[in-house]
């Protein structure tokens, strides 16, 4: 498998993991890396390595207990991946939905926006070194977020 399909992959074990209440999981993908909540962010809106973005999702993303889930389903689009001559960094822009249904909310979509990533090769592994996630177009996130956002 190429370098290319091996982030591709990343990018969609992501998706999978917060879709199946691996919070643990997305958090492990971020080990050697952080998450930006928004761009130039402030030092709160950093979540730095495994255990700061762990705390990023314990505190925003809400698991059903009937099925251990958000009830979500992230779709990543539109991937352009570019990857560094020396072979051990690369980027990409992404854009992303999430679908979600309750048993309160119909099927829809509840928000739309871009993921702007970086990674780097450790040991001939490639990780999540940053990813600054911007929204653009927000639904009902009430049945999603543990929080109200803006």
């Amino acid at each position: 498998m190429d370098d290319a399909r091996r982030i591709e992959n990343l990018l969609y074990t992501y998706a999978e993991r917060i879709d199946g209440g691996d919070l643990a999981g997305v958090a492990e993908l971020f080990t050697h890396g952080r998450i930006h909540g928004m761009e130039d962010p402030s030092p709160e809106a950093v979540f730095e390595g495994r255990d700061g973005v762990a705390k990023l999702y314990d505190l925003s993303t809400r698991i059903y207990e009937d099925d251990g889930t958000p009830k979500t389903h992230h779709i990543t689009t539109n991937i352009r991946l570019e990857i560094a001559d020396d072979g051990q960094t690369a980027s990409s822009r992404a854009y992303y939905c999430v679908m979600q249904a309750t048993d309160v909310l119909p099927l829809q979509p509840i928000i739309t926006g871009r993921y702007h990533d970086t990674f780097h090769k450790i040991a001939g592994e490639w990780w999540f070194d940053t990813r600054v996630m911007f929204v653009d177009q927000m639904g009902d996130l009430s049945q999603h977020l543990l929080y109200e956002l803006r």
